[in-house]
């Protein structure tokens, strides 16, 4: 009796026959591809720099938090740093340099284990050579390694590692730029605020003046003259006023971008008074920046990939071992598919002879580039020094900037108030109460500034010390950097 058998059914026996036949030797080569060989090492090198022991200035003693930004306090900029963290469309975007650096290494490592294809033909011939009527259908698995002798492979692989954890380490101290940058913008428009405001009373005032100057000219005790100097100190104030309200909102729309929205959609309260600034804190030793800020570490990171990158330009000098395994079902039929078997297994070493110098010229070419970037890491690691140096001093000659124009702006006002009093008995004439005046009233706002001026440079030396923070996003994707590779604090 004629049975009938699904071709479904022999397709199904067909692949149970191919892994029974080819999986051990695939699971071989397997093991094979977990066995490096004896590959290039990469240099190990020191920080290319001589750094001092300390820093030229006296720190505090309270340790500097990861949240940095916190230390001044301010309850409404913790808030702005954490959505801008959160939102910000620059610094997602450098997440995503990250995942894509991730897959690339993803790609990379899928070279150190057997490529295994599984592929059926189907055709035919006329006339038929081979087969009764011409017919050839055939199911093989087929496998390609090449053995990494020399750690070609391994080293391309951890070259790629490098660059992401460098990238990963771009993406922090983006992190910390933003985060910077929304203290900086914030504080400003403190100050700018503040200013408004002491503009508004300045203002008041100096028309108070020029009332009691329309009377005593009424009256005939001073020129006309003392009337329009008044009113000239008035339009200059309204002026500098519209200047800086021009200015606010030119910082009200930059930090809406920070945070990822659209300028004119940030509602903020009209807070105008600047913090106080908290105790300086431990900036630590000049080597522990090397271990905390993560440009250092991205990088010394590119560093590395570059001592890899000549391991793997010296590798492709030398001979690579491949082998190629292939099974197959051959039939005229699909239904009598697995009545015919074949495999075959081949190997082959590929010496490099000539190239018309190109291999030379690569190693020579990756030998400069690592040169290079050893001179970038070590330029990193000076302006990373350079910058808490700066805020050190800066920081702690601000304050005496700050103490003297206090004592100026003391003076002032006692001179005012002495001239003032002279004019109204007819002692002096009112020009020299107008340049007092102008004098005391410019003092009270340069002051402003110049609190502006040391809270920046405290900012300045909280950016210059932080390490890496974690942010919301990086729990968000399919991949995660290993914490046993990068310290993130």
């Amino acid at each position: 009796m004629f049975q009938f058998i699904d071709p479904k059914f022999r397709l199904l026996e067909a692949l149970q026959v191919i892994r029974k036949l080819f999986l051990p030797i695939t699971f071989s080569l397997t093991l094979i591809c977990l066995t490096n060989g004896c590959g290039n090492k990469v240099a190990t090198r020191d920080v290319p720099v001589e750094l001092p022991e300390a820093y030229s200035l006296p720190t505090g003693s309270s340790p500097l938090d990861s949240n940095w930004w916190a230390s001044f306090q301010d309850t409404l900029l913790n808030r702005l740093v954490d959505s801008a963290i959160t939102h910000n469309l620059e610094l997602k975007s450098t997440w995503f340099q990250v995942a894509q650096e991730a897959g690339n290494v993803a790609i990379i490592a899928s070279q150190r284990v057997p490529q295994v294809f599984l592929e059926l033909q189907g055709g035919a011939s006329r006339p038929a050579p081979d087969f009764v009527g011409g017919e050839n259908t055939q199911l093989s698995l087929r496998t390609s390694y090449e053995v990494d002798l020399w750690g070609r492979v391994k080293q391309s692989k951890l070259a790629a590692e490098n660059r992401m954890i460098a990238t990963f380490l771009d993406y922090q101290t983006m992190g910390i730029s933003v985060a910077g940058e929304v203290a900086l913008t914030w504080f400003t428009l403190q100050a700018s605020r503040e200013q408004m405001n002491l503009i508004k009373e300045q203002t008041e005032y100096n028309q108070q003046i020029l009332a009691l100057i329309r009377t005593r000219f009424a009256s005939g005790q001073v020129r006309g003259v003392d009337i329009l100097r008044q009113e000239q100190l008035i339009e200059n104030t309204k002026e500098e006023a519209l200047a800086l309200q021009m200015e606010i909102k030119i910082l009200k729309n930059r930090l809406a971008v920070l945070l990822g929205k659209a300028p004119g959609m940030l509602n903020i309260s009209e807070k105008m008074k600047l913090p106080t600034l908290s105790p300086i804190p431990n900036a630590g030793l000049p080597m522990e920046l090397i271990n905390r800020r993560p440009d250092i570490q991205s990088s010394f990171n590119q560093l590395e990939a570059a001592d890899r990158e000549v391991a793997v330009a010296i590798s492709n000098t030398y001979p690579r071992l491949t082998f190629n395994l292939t099974g197959a079902l051959r039939s005229n039929t699909l239904t009598n598919l697995v009545e015919s078997q074949a495999a075959s297994l081949t190997g082959s070493l590929l010496m490099p002879l000539f190239y018309g110098g190109r291999l030379k010229a690569e190693t020579h070419r990756a030998k400069a580039f690592r040169e290079q970037q050893l001179n970038a890491y070590g330029q990193t690691v000076l302006l990373a020094v350079q910058e808490v140096e700066d805020a050190l001093v800066r920081e702690s000659l601000q304050k005496e900037i700050i103490i003297k124009l206090e004592n100026q702006l003391d003076l002032a006002e006692r001179a005012f108030n002495q001239l003032r009093i002279e004019y109204l008995n007819g002692s002096i004439a009112y020009l020299d109460v107008l340049v007092t005046l102008d004098q005391m009233q410019q003092l009270k706002r340069e002051l402003v500034n110049e609190k502006l001026n040391l809270l920046l440079y405290r900012l300045s030396l909280y950016r210059a010390l932080a390490g890496g923070f974690e942010s919301p996003i990086e729990n968000e994707e399919d991949f995660s950097i290993q914490e046993n590779t990068i310290s993130t604090k």
